[in-house]
């Protein structure tokens, strides 16, 4: 089931990454990278606005995390990454502990997390 949370979440960390990987962020990019319709990215990132992740330049169409968003998509993405990290080093393939680290990155404990965390130092 994917969650209020979860989706907000996912949408950072992806606003995030994408932001790293070309340097600026539209919702075009959004749309494609997630595979959603440029329809949904934009009431997600309406939703978004609202909530104060992010802001959108009405004139060039950039979309830019706001420092509680960006704080969000930063956990998110290293929740991510500690996760699959893990799993992968356990003898799960790659393509299954990024997608099972896509789930468990949402619903995983702080504290389980920072012992995982603490184990899988990179």
């Amino acid at each position: 089931m994917y969650n209020k949370k979860e989706s907000i979440e996912d949408y950072l960390e992806k606003i995030l990454m994408l932001k790293e990987e070309r340097g600026v962020v539209r919702a075009i990019d959004i749309a494609n990278f997630m595979a959603f319709s440029k329809a949904s990215v934009s009431v997600a990132l309406k939703k978004l606005k609202s909530y104060n992740y992010v802001t959108v330049d009405e004139s060039t169409g950039y979309v830019e995390l706001t420092s509680e968003g960006e704080k969000i998509a930063k956990a998110t993405y290293e929740r991510h990454q500690v996760i699959s990290r893990a799993l992968m080093s356990l003898g799960v393939s790659e393509k299954t502990a990024l997608e099972d680290a896509c789930a468990v990155e949402h619903i995983i404990s702080d504290e389980t997390f920072e012992i995982l965390k603490e184990k899988f130092k990179k």
